[in-house]
């Protein structure tokens, strides 16, 4: 089982960067398929980025496109959410995931693992 624990929140301007880290431990991370989901207050938790297992391919929500990247150093256990360009309505509680099985990447109910999450407050 792999415990995720996420860092790097915090508040800042419209137009401005933040890098999100998520540091995994108790498992082989290079197993897993990780991912980046966010939830703003009254919403549903929703699907950010995905990275496979090595690293090879990413996958991103359109409403982040061309404005963050996801990376992973398998040698360090962790994973990373590089946000650019942030946007006010790109506030949330930014989560970690992992999952082990096959499935859609964008699905949170494919992840079994989760971190307990990092505010991202973005200021208009």
């Amino acid at each position: 089982q792999v415990q995720l624990v996420e860092s790097g929140g915090g508040l800042v301007q419209a137009g401005g960067s933040l890098r999100l880290s998520c540091a995994a431990s108790g498992a082989t991370f290079s197993l897993y398929v990780m991912g980046w989901f966010r939830q703003a207050p009254g919403k549903e938790r929703e699907f950010v980025a995905a990275i496979t297992r090595t690293g090879g391919d990413t996958y991103f929500a359109d409403s982040v496109k061309g404005r963050f990247t996801i990376s992973r150093d398998n040698a360090k256990n962790t994973v990373y959410l590089q946000m650019n360009s942030l946007r006010p309505e790109g506030s949330a509680v930014y989560y970690c995931a992992a999952r082990y099985t096959r499935g859609s990447y964008s699905s949170r109910y494919e992840y079994a693992y989760w971190g307990q999450g990092t505010q991202v407050t973005v200021s208009s």
